[in-house]
């Protein structure tokens, strides 16, 4: 039997999803605060979705992280690299909620720009040793790596738009 199957494995999957949705949540609390002022008031590029798709959009990659990561923990790897796995997959979720506490907190993009270039290393790496894994949990980040790629992308043109003449 493997950790998947059974009460514990669903108590894993359980706990993964309530580390994801929370950090969510928390980078959310951190986020609102600045949309109706800060936010709205930054220049922005054309590509910019509107404020209602980040929801849902999160909510879906968050719920996706938690399943990858309990396919991916339930592998025995002989190398050791569910270990690295673990590790990767708590680095980066930390730095998904440090972005947010940048860019909206602190209201800085440039730095967020800095933290969401070593966010991308770290789901980079992240999907990769899950791929390595369990093929299925490497797939499940891939909606994450490719929104992380466009939040980049958006970070960096919002932060060029606003810097000071």
């Amino acid at each position: 039997m493997t950790a998947r199957r059974g009460a514990r494995g669903l108590a894993v999957l359980a706990l993964l999803l309530l580390a994801t949705l929370a950090t969510g949540w928390l980078g959310g609390r951190v986020t609102m605060p600045a949309i109706g002022g800060w936010y709205a008031g930054l220049a922005k590029p054309g590509f910019t979705p509107p404020n209602w798709v980040f929801a849902p959009v999160w909510t879906a990659l968050y719920a996706g992280m938690a399943v990858a990561a309990w396919l991916a923990f339930a592998e025995r790897d002989p190398r050791g690299a569910g270990d690295g796995a673990r590790i990767l997959f708590w680095v980066q979720l930390a730095l998904n909620l440090a972005w947010s506490c940048v860019f909206f907190g602190a209201r800085d993009p440039g730095w967020a720009f800095a933290t969401i270039l070593v966010l991308d290393a770290a789901v980079a790496a992240t999907t990769l040793v899950f791929w390595r894994l369990d093929r299925r949990a490497g797939l499940l980040l891939v909606p994450y790596c490719a929104w992380i790629a466009y939040a980049t992308a958006l970070n960096l043109a919002i932060w060029r738009a606003n810097l000071p003449a």
